[in-house]
């Protein structure tokens, strides 16, 4: 029996795993190979590094895991239940994993917008979903927010900290009243819509067709919500909140007992750095409940 099966390989999952393979537990992560971090160009807010690609940060990551013994699978946890000695078991292509604790760090899908001439994992930096992680990079740039007029022009009045050519793309009516219509005009955004087309240019450039206008756009960050990959959870009877993520309690575990959550599975601030702090705070925790390891 695993003292702790991981699901989820990306930063709170492999972050968690590094600390408890260090702890000499014996850590299982099944990994999907879709980490919402793979999509990151660069990240330039990650401690000690000026820019690292989500991409070179995962394979790092899983390189030091595996320093301590940590076994990494790729795969899907098809099912998670219990059994009669309150053991956690796992479905895993066919087979079946036992462990004393589970930490969940699924994460979440973006919903991206239909692109013409775009592949479904195209990664040249035009589209960006977190402009607390790259929007200083965007300064000056020509940059366009899709989404709902409330979701896009909050999420524009944020960008507008780095550029005065900001355009609001709304799937649904304009308002014209209101404080925030206020607030976008005062801050010279433009918001137009509703939207028909965007065009994928070249690797670096975007065309966005909207109440029959068109623009250049450089950046665009759509505002369109998530799915958060809390499925396994629920189905042992986790709570969720409204967002959907997670309920966590003392040391990131849910309201499951032996089951903890890290990651944007748990949380709306989703940062590298968060992940982080999660996975160390959990995977201690889980540390702490098992029996001691003496040398």
């Amino acid at each position: 029996m695993l003292d702790c099966l991981i699901i989820g390989g990306g930063p709170a999952g492999l972050t968690a795993a590094v600390y408890l393979g260090r702890f000499r537990r014996t850590v299982r992560v099944i990994d999907g190979g879709n980490s919402r971090a793979a999509l990151i160009p660069a990240s330039h807010n990650f401690p000690g590094f000026i820019g690292i690609s989500g991409v070179d940060l995962l394979a790092r990551l899983r390189e030091q895991a595996r320093r301590y013994h940590v076994e990494i699978l790729q795969g899907e946890v098809s099912a998670l239940r219990r059994d009669t000695g309150n053991a956690f078991i796992a479905s895993h292509s066919g087979d079946e994993i036992q462990a004393r604790f589970v930490l969940q760090a699924t994460g979440l899908v973006d919903k991206r917008p239909d692109i013409e001439g775009d592949g479904a994992t195209t990664n040249s930096g035009a589209i960006r979903f977190c402009p607390i992680c790259d929007g200083f990079e965007a300064t000056d740039r020509q940059v366009g927010v899709l989404g709902g007029f409330a979701e896009a022009g909050r999420k524009a009045l944020f960008l507008r900290t780095y550029t005065r050519n900001i355009t609001v793309f709304t799937i649904d009516r304009v308002e014209r009243r209101g404080e925030l219509a206020q607030q976008l005009r005062r801050l010279s955004i433009l918001a137009v819509g509703p939207l028909q087309r965007i065009v994928r240019v070249d690797e670096s450039h975007l065309e966005v067709i909207a109440d029959g206008q068109s623009f250049a756009v450089e950046i665009l960050y759509p505002a369109l919500g998530c799915h958060i990959r809390s499925e396994l959870a629920k189905t042992l009877g986790a709570a969720c909140e409204s967002s959907g993520t997670l309920k966590i309690g003392q040391h990131q575990q849910t309201t499951v007992d032996g089951l903890y959550a890290a990651g944007d599975v748990v949380s709306d601030l989703h940062q590298l750095t968060v992940a982080g702090g999660h996975a160390a705070i959990a995977a201690t925790a889980i540390h702490n409940r098992l029996p001691l390891n003496p040398r």
